[in-house]
Order: C-alpha cells, then structure tokens, then sequence
C-alpha cells in the first residue's frame, strides 16, 4: 500500500525528539507544575498525559477523563508546550478535537483490536490530527501494520510509530521486552514513519530508562516518549517507572545522537566490514543447508523403524549446552535459545515432511 506519510513533529537541529509528561493526569496541580518544570528544560516537542487510563482489573485508577482536557488546554496556553493524549474510542477522539489537542496516540491494548482501531479511525475521517500508533501488546506486526493502514485510510497522512515494548511471560529484566527487530522490520515497512521509543514502558523501573533511551538512539529512532512526574513516588499508576523533570533533564544531557550514515572516508571502513560480515552469513546459511540434510537423513532413519520424531530429553540437553557455549562466544542467553528454537523447528519440519510421505 503506497502511502504518502508526513511527520508528525519537525526535528530541532542537534537533538531528537522528545514526548514527555506523567503516566496520568491525576489533579490539575500536578499537570501544571510538570508542565512548567518541563518547559524550562526547552527541549520537550510535546507534553503528554493519559487522561482515559485502559487498566487491566477493575477498580484501578481509570483516569481523570474529560475534565483532564481542560487542564492540558492550560497547559498549552501558559507553556506553550503542544499536548498529546490517548484515545481508545471515537467519544475520546471528538472529547480532544472539541478541547484543541494537538496529537492523538492509540494504545497498545487499542492498536491489538482491529475493531477500536476502526471505530477511531471513523471518528478522524474528515480531520487533520496528527496519530502516534503504539505496538500492539503482542508480538503482531500485522496488528500494528493493519492500525496504521486504518489511521491512514481515514485520511490522515501525520503517522508516527511508538515502540513500547510486547508483553512476554517468562524471566526478563524489562517490563515488556523490546523485540528491536520487530520495530526495526516496522520501520522497513514504513520508511517514512517517525519512530519513538516509549522506554518508561520498555523498562518499567527507572533504572534503566537512559539506556533503553541510548539504544533506540544508536537504532536511528526519532526520538522518545518518557513518564515524567513531578514527585514519581506518589504517582496513581506507573510509579515505578516514572522520573522527576529534573533527572529527566540529566538523563537527556547525557544522551548521544548517532550520525544517521558514515562519510566517505568512514564509509569505505564499513563497507569492507559489511562485506567480511556478507561471507560470514553466506558461509552460516551453507553450514545450516548442510544441517538440515542430516536432519532428513534422521527422518529417514526414524520413518524406518516407527521411532517419534521428537526426543525431548535430547533436545533439552542440546538447548543446555549450545545456550551455555554461545554465552561463552559473546552471545545473550535469549538470543541462543531463540535460535536454536527456530533451527530445532525447521529440522522438526523436515522430519515431519518424511516420516508422514
């Protein structure tokens, strides 16, 4: 689908990008001194602030609703900052176009539900309000893709992408897991997109807000979207992972912007490693043809004699012991298993396709 996409906010030379405010408006109070304190470090594109609060159990800080419109109204007026909030349904949708707000996002928990993404899609028809798409909660690229085809259909051509993590059930260090490559094979699809990184929600704890931040800086994203809160500890929601505008401030400091390419003299250097890293995959994919050969041979051997194709016990000892070697050559745990799952796959099929001829 060809598209013909606008940015959403213009860069300012030298910097990237920046969204920021708390998780929740909560009193009119909080909005403004964030707001203000925020203002002063001028170098914030955009204020935001969850106004309607999608919470995964009843009887949790929902949000303010509309009356939180009216308070990044003021925002506006007395900072001069432009005010972003979350919309999930068209009543929210024409709530902030009555009340001037500059930009929409759609949610994670929206953008996974091609219906809700329809229904505000409907609503915009006829406007020209910039829409930050969020991932979906799942790891689905055609959810996030479908949201932003939806969005575009309904006439609007301002679209950028908010990376904010997949949701993951298991043992990990982030709130929800990055999975750079999904965003990064997003962003192939729609080159023309502005990307963000949500790292309060990428993190969940503060700890390791700048480095997540650093990183999708080193990916050539666009900018970041960061929970600020005037006093995080007493935040309603989020509170973990929210900073004060003053640390905020320190960690945008010590931030480093990435050249988007390498001149000519440093692009002759990489060129030769790119092509050393080419003979290197070339030379993997032949190893992992060859693998699969022995693999088929195994189905054969198996269909012979009536033996399952899985052996469960050898396979746990395999994922052991490669995950333990790859670790000793430099590469993470996750990535090992991740790859040794896909080639154990891939040999599953081929012996399936034999033993069921």
């Amino acid at each position: 689908m060809e598209m013909n996409i606008k940015k959403v906010l213009t860069p300012t030379p030298g910097r990237g990008l920046v969204i920021a405010g708390p998780c929740s408006a909560e009193t009119e109070g909080q909005v403004m001194q964030c707001a203000k304190d925020l203002a002063k470090l001028n170098q914030v594109d955009l204020f935001r602030s969850g106004i309607w609060k999608p919470r995964t159990r009843p009887g949790s800080f929902e949000g303010v609703g509309k009356e939180g419109l009216q308070w990044l109204k003021r925002v506006k007026e007395e900072t001069g900052l432009r005010t972003t909030t979350e919309v999930a349904k068209a009543a929210h949708v024409y709530d902030c176009l009555k009340a001037g707000i500059d930009v929409l996002w759609l949610g994670a928990r929206t953008t996974v539900n091609p219906f809700s993404v329809q229904e505000v899609a409907d609503a915009l028809n006829g406007t020209d309000i910039p829409v930050l798409i969020k991932n979906p909660i799942n790891p689905d690229l055609g959810l996030w893709q479908g949201a932003v085809e939806r969005i575009y259909k309904a006439g609007i051509t301002r679209i950028g992408l908010i990376h904010r993590g997949f949701s993951y059930h298991g043992k990990t260090s982030y709130r929800n897991v990055p999975r750079w490559q999904m965003a990064i094979e997003m962003k192939r699809k729609f080159p023309d997109l502005q990307m963000f990184v949500d790292n309060s929600h990428i993190c969940g704890r503060r700890d390791t807000l700048q480095e997540v931040a650093q990183e999708a800086l080193n990916l050539n994203y666009d900018g970041l979207m960061t929970e600020v809160h005037p006093r995080p500890d007493e935040a309603w929601s989020d509170a973990a992972q929210q900073i004060t505008p003053q640390v905020f401030g320190e960690m945008l400091q010590n931030l480093r912007l990435r050249k988007p390419t390498a001149d000519e003299v440093e692009m002759a250097e990489l060129i030769e490693l790119r092509r050393q890293i080419d003979e290197v995959d070339s030379d993997l994919i032949g190893m992992l043809g060859k693998r699969m050969q022995l693999a088929d041979s195994i189905g054969e051997f198996k269909a012979a004699r009536n033996i399952a194709v899985l052996q469960s016990d050898r396979w746990e000892a395999i994922m052991a012991e490669a995950a333990k070697a790859g670790v000793k050559h430099g590469l993470s745990e996750e990535f090992m298993k991740s790859y040794l799952r896909a080639v154990h796959q891939e040999s599953i099929d081929h012996q399936d396709a034999i033993v069921n001829k």
